[in-house]
Parts: structure tokens; sequence; C-alpha cells
């Protein structure tokens, strides 16, 4: 009789243990164990480790499964899932084998687990693993079928609530409770009182600033609420605010934007012209194009307004980046000046306002939920419908995708729905947000979302002070090193041309992201390592560092409402001189607008609990990482 023993491993998560009875069988390569209870004295509780023995009567061979199943006690009345981290088996020989499992396992289901050595196709050669192989991918298929958001927009999930997605990929339970909590508490959280329903506009600014407490302010909005109106924290925020890859180098003026030396040179140094500091590479432009032509929204029945602005830029022998044009509108003409920071402050001031309120639509709508939550979708969705559990791709993705879809499917309900957040506190509003993400979708392109030529290719590889840059080049090389490291130990070129399963991976991202496949510039199929390596690299880098920098500092840069307000009530000025303060009040969002937006930038820049470093890593990965 041949000895197993068998230690069990609970997640730590508020929840995860259970009161189901957990079935385990042993499957090896000429027998089976069948199937023991795992049975203990103190149970499955949270955090547990508990060991059993399971003995056979006969030789199983090589193992090759650990089969889990769940019952429910109480005659099916009470269904508890279960967080099971991992198995590790003991064979007779003395060796140690682990089959990771890391998910949630309902009643009366069954999980499969290999063990885990991450494995090509075209290298697995026992039958079972192949059927196991083929199998997981069927399930996870039935289980993650694709849908429609809108058309021209990345496909999604095919779920509308996150209760229809298998528990694999839903919260933690503690996760799951620290997102509802925060959800239906921020407003108490952050002592906005019971304003949220006044609909009145703003008496003077200093209302803004008793609004919040003090406790709640961080260092960075505490120093966005004092130099929000100055023009050198302004151009700062294209660098390293919220979104700082829509600046680009001017190398030559739009023609829809006719901005003159004369007008500019006050803010030149003396001798210069526009001419010779486009020339020299110190120039730079954000066009909100986009937004050209869209209606805004009305909120509690009063009209809201967009602009679609260009804002030219000039980077100062100081190393400062300076605001030095501002129009408001893409078509030049009488009614849409060019306003100058030579012109009247309140003028000045209200410009600036402007740019900023196109910049909370491009950064919310395109930057943040296109390119990094859709996105990120896509490739989640790829990921679980081509890769089984054992490729080494999977293994290298997954822990940066796990919570991708349930976070997009509350996003969607809860944000940009028709009745969502966007629909009742935005100038955008619902069905221009639409038009506005497919014109967003129809520009993306490979090289845009590959950091390295994307900086390139905006031609700020010199401009002083570009922290986003210098910081964001580093983790992409970071993550590059490993990765290439990673794939190369498990793959040649010739590898990546025969994996049937890493082709379909890329064909399906291209399938159902990019309708013009051919302007994009992503690859239609992987032929070398390195092709392969650079996308993974992509793909990492946009859910995770990316993510982070258009996400986390949303209440730093937007708690204070001014300097990124999300509606603007009046419309875009057509002429220089009228400008008062009242004139600014009147423009920006009212007290009810301020106050949720306040407390959904709040929300979604709370620090998650659940960190990529908690999920174990396959063994020969973990040795890579201790080299990079």
């Amino acid at each position: 009789m041949s000895k197993y023993n068998i230690q069990v491993f609970t997640g730590d998560y508020l929840g995860s243990g259970t009161s189901n009875r957990i079935y385990i069988n042993l499957i090896g390569k000429i027998g089976s164990s069948g199937q023991h209870w795992i049975k203990t004295l103190t149970g499955l509780w949270a955090g547990s480790e508990q060991l059993i023995s399971v003995h056979c009567k006969s030789d199983i061979g090589d193992l090759l499964l650990v089969e889990l199943e769940a019952k429910p006690v109480a005659l099916g009345l009470i269904d508890d899932d279960w967080f099971c981290s991992k198995i590790i088996v003991t064979t007779p020989e003395g060796v140690s084998k682990l089959f990771p499992c890391y998910c949630w396992m309902s009643s009366n289901k069954r999980l499969s687990l290999r063990e885990a050595v991450a494995k090509l196709g075209t290298k697995d050669t026992a039958p079972e693993l192949l059927a196991h192989r083929q199998d997981n991918l069927k399930r996870r298929r039935q289980d993650f079928r694709w849908g429609i958001y809108a058309e021209g927009l990345p496909h999604i999930v095919n779920a509308k609530s996150p209760t229809e997605l298998p528990p694999v990929v839903r919260f933690s339970f503690t996760k799951e409770k620290e997102f509802l909590f925060t959800l239906g508490a921020a407003f108490k959280e952050l002592k906005l009182g019971t304003e949220f329903n006044n609909k009145d506009r703003w008496n003077n600014i200093g209302e803004l600033s008793s609004l919040l407490s003090e406790k709640k302010k961080t260092t960075t909005t505490k120093y966005v609420e004092k130099n929000w109106m100055r023009d050198d924290f302004f151009g700062y925020q294209f660098l390293n605010g919220l979104n700082p890859t829509m600046i680009k180098r001017c190398s030559e003026l739009p023609e829809n934007f006719p901005v003159t030396n004369d007008m500019v040179k006050r803010s030149l140094p003396e001798k210069s012209t526009l001419e010779m500091e486009i020339e020299k590479g110190n120039i730079f432009l954000c066009d909100y194009k986009r937004l050209k032509g869209l209606q805004g929204n009305e909120i509690d029945e009063r009209k809201q307004y967009l602009s679609a602005p260009l804002c030219l830029l000039f980077s100062t022998p100081e190393n400062k980046l300076m605001p030095i044009a501002i129009q408001l509108d893409q078509k030049p003409g009488a009614r849409n000046p060019i306003f100058l920071p030579s012109d009247n402050e309140k003028d000045w001031l209200l410009a600036k306002i402007f740019v900023r309120g196109a910049e909370f639509n491009e950064h919310e709508l395109n930057f943040h939920l296109l390119r990094t939550h859709l996105l990120g979708e896509v490739f989640t969705m790829a990921v679980l419908r081509n890769l089984p559990s054992c490729h080494p791709l999977f293994k290298l993705l997954v822990p940066h995708v796990r919570y991708n879809l349930q976070i997009n499917i509350m996003a969607r309900n809860l944000l940009v729905s028709p009745d969502g957040v966007f629909s009742q506190y935005t100038a955008i509003g619902n069905k221009p947000m639409t038009e506005f993400l497919k014109r967003a979708a129809s520009s993306l392109t490979y090289s845009s979302l590959c950091l390295p030529d994307n900086i390139r290719e905006r031609g700020v590889e010199k401009i002083p002070n570009y922290y986003y840059r210098d910081d964001g080049l580093d983790l992409w090389n970071i993550i590059s090193s490993f990765v290439h490291g990673v794939l190369s130990f498990y793959y040649n070129d010739e590898d990546v041309q025969k994996d049937k399963e890493l082709q379909a991976f890329i064909d399906e991202i291209v399938e159902n992201c990019f309708q013009e496949k051919s302007k994009t510039g992503f690859p239609q199929s992987f032929v070398t390592v390195e092709e392969m390596s650079k996308f993974v690299t992509m793909v990492i880098f946009t859910v995770s560092a990316q993510h982070a920098a258009v996400n986390n500092g949303q209440f730093d840069f937007g708690a204070w409402m001014p300097n990124f307000p999300s509606s603007l009530q009046c419309p875009p000025p057509i002429r220089k001189g009228d400008t008062t303060d009242d004139t600014i009040l009147k423009t920006l969002p009212d007290v009810s607008t301020t106050l949720n937006i306040m407390a959904v930038v709040y929300l979604l820049s709370r620090e998650s609990s659940d960190r990529v470093c908690e999920l174990i890593i396959e063994i020969n990965i973990k040795k890579l990482i201790t080299l990079h």
C-alpha cells in the first residue's frame, strides 16, 4: 500500500474557509486513489494548512493530476464557497509536488489541478495531460464568451453582472467587501455631509476649500489647491499629472490654430521667435480634437458644455513647461479667440479651466477607460479562452489580469451606464461618450501602447522634468527584461511559430479589438521570441504601470474640482474681456456634481488590498525574479 501525504492550503482572505465537504482524488499515469474526504479536526478555515494522508492499495504511477470536489452539507441547503490556495502532495518516494489552485470552488463542482510546471502544448505527451489541457480550454470558452459593448469598440465579456462570472475571476471576499463599502461610504469617509443633492452653484472658491476635511487631504491635493491657477503647474500636469501621454512636440502649427509670433513673443526669450523655438524642439501641443462637435449633456435640466481646445506650450530655459496660447474650439474665427497669458487674468484662467475640462474627458474615457480597462479586458479574455492554466504565458499574465472582468462590469454598471455617474455628473453624458470612445478607439495603434515607441513618436525624448517618461521607461525595461527571460526559458523561434495556443491568443486579441487591422500596427501573429516578448511586455505594462499612472492619482489631482472639472455650465467664451470671478463660478460644476465626482475619484484611487506578489508563481519564474 502506497502512502501519499497531502497538505491542503486555504486562502487567507476573509471568507476563504468552508463548511462544505471537500474530496480529493489523486490521478496517476496508471490509476487513481479514488475520492477521499479531506477530514480534519479543525476544518478548512481561512489561512489554514491541513495535513492528511491518502493510502492507495495499488500503484497509480507518476502523479499527473489532483482532482477536488466540493459537496455541501445539510442536504445541499448550505453552499459555502472555498478558496483553495494550493495542494502539496508528497509521494511515497518522498518527492513533493506542488499543485497551485488560487481560485474559488462552489458546491457540486469538480476542479482538476496540474502540477506547477509550465509546459507548452507541443511538449505535452501524456494523453491524460493533453486531454486536461483541451478540457481546460473547452470549459473556459463556455464560461467566458465574447459580447459587444458598442460597434467600433473593443469587445467585452458577455456578462451583465459580476455574479454571472465564474468564481475563479471574481473578487476575493475581502476585496468585494472593501469595494462595496467604499462605494456606499465614500461621502461619510470624506465627511461631505448632506450636500450631495445640492444643485446650487458655488458662491466663492472659499466654499470649495472648506469642503474637504484636512485629514482627507493628501499632500498633493493641498498642493493642487494652492497652485492650480499657476501656469507652471498647469504645464507640469501635462508631463506628470493624470494624463501624461497626450502631449507631443509641435513641429508645425496646425492650420486651424493660427498662433502668430506677435501673440506669443512676450512668453518667449528675448530675440527668439515662435518659429525658432519650434525648430529647437521647445514647442509642444495638446489637441483635444476628438471632442469636436459633441453636444453637452444636461444635468438637472441644465445644459452643460464641452469644448475641443488646442493648447500650445513652451519648454523654457528654466526647464518649465508653460502654456502660451489656448484656442477653445477647433474652427478658428472671430468668435473663437486665441487666449494668451498676456490677456486679462480672468480670461486666461477661464481658458485654462476649459482645457482642464477637456482633459477630464480625454483622461477618464480614452487614456483610462479605453486604453487600460477595455484593452485589459480583451487581453484577459484572450488569456482565459486560449491559454490553458499550464501554459507558461498563462502563468505569466494571469496575476496581472485576475480582477479585470469584474471591475469592468461594475464600471459599466455604475460609471458609464445610461444612468451611471457619467450620465448624471459629466458634461459628456452617455451618447456623446460612446461616440468619443469610438473616435479614440479608431486612433489606437500598437506603437502608442509601447512606451519607448510612444515617447519617440510624440517627440518628447528630451523635454526636461518628464518623470513619467523616465520612471515609465525604467519600469518598461525591467518588465521587458523579466518577460524575455521567462519566455526565452520556454521558447525558441520555432516553438513560437508552432504554438497553436499562442497564435490563437494573438489572433483573438486582434479580431476582437482592432477592426482596422492593417492600420493599427498590431502583430497578426508571432514569429519570433522578440516579437512575443515585446507584446507581452506591453500587456503587463498596460494593466499595471500604465493603469497606475492614470488611475492612482485621481483623488490627488481631481479632488480640487477647478483643476479637473467634470462639467462646465457655461459655453466657451467667444470674446475677451468679459470674464469675472462670477463668470468662473457660474461656469464651474454645481455643488452636487462636485461632491459626487469627488466621491467617485476617491473610490477609484483607493489602493487595492490584494497584491500581485501574493500569488505564487511557478518555480522557474521565481528564480528569474531573483535575477531581475
